[in-house]
């Protein structure tokens, strides 16, 4: 796919991976929406950066646990940027819980976020991606290889989406390509100390931490030069998962 003046909507777009995502595909000339709930001064920024790449790029604001929230994301993309090619599914909630401490409301919620939303949102799209003969990058985990009982619902909605995006694939071939990416270390959650960050790093084969940048490059490389790559997870986890 040649993403010059093609439209992109980034889930999570504001910050972290999302950020880096949406940054790369604007330097390949690729017009992006970016998306938000809280973080609205981090999506105005990035956005801003966006344009500074020479493409068109707003922000977005909506709540991905409320489903009719998240169909209308899609609607508003349309309208203020002309069309969708590039849907890159990346928000998602990161919380612990373990069996012990399991909560039927948390529990609910990291599946909306982290499953619901990306079906609810490729449901809203699916007419304008076959328009375009689009793509569809699911952010999954490379977690869900090596399960973290800590991260209870996490870790199930991740495997859930694994599934998802193989189900996608078949739903709409053959017009759109739809893919996932499994992260591993790719940016650091808020709380990891030294200890536990060596812990973490002594278990990947490449003993060294992924960056938002990998991702993004993996994303950009399914897009880019994907046109016969569809409905596989691509792992970017430093060899996490032949350990």
């Amino acid at each position: 796919m040649d993403l010059r003046d093609r439209v992109a909507l980034v889930t999570g777009g504001a910050r972290r991976v999302g950020r880096a995502i949406a940054l790369r595909l604007a330097r390949s000339g690729c017009h992006v929406a970016v998306h938000f709930h809280t973080s609205a001064a981090e999506a105005d920024a990035t956005a801003a950066e966006c344009r500074a790449a020479g493409v068109r790029a707003e922000a977005f604001r909506a709540d991905l646990a409320d489903a009719g929230a998240t169909a209308g994301l899609v609607p508003a993309v349309l309208e203020r940027l002309g069309r969708l090619d590039v849907l890159v599914n990346n928000a998602s909630v990161f919380d612990p819980m373990r069996l012990d401490d399991f909560s039927p409301a948390d529990w609910e919620r990291a599946l909306r976020v982290n499953l619901t939303a990306p079906a609810v949102l490729v449901h809203a799209a699916r007419e304008a991606l076959r328009r375009a003969r689009g793509r569809v990058v699911n952010l999954c985990d490379a977690s869900t290889s090596h399960p973290w009982p800590d991260h209870l619902a996490y870790a199930v909605s991740k495997g859930g989406l694994v599934t998802l995006t193989q189900v996608l694939a078949r739903a709409l071939a053959p017009n759109v390509n739809v893919v996932g990416v499994a992260p591993g270390v790719a940016e650091w959650p808020p709380g990891y100390d030294a200890a536990l960050r060596e812990r973490i790093l002594a278990r990947v084969p490449l003993r060294r931490a992924g960056t938002p940048e990998d991702i993004a490059a993996a994303v950009h490389f399914l897009l880019a030069e994907g046109d016969y790559i569809t409905g596989v997870v691509l792992p970017v986890d430093g060899g996490r998962q032949i350990v």
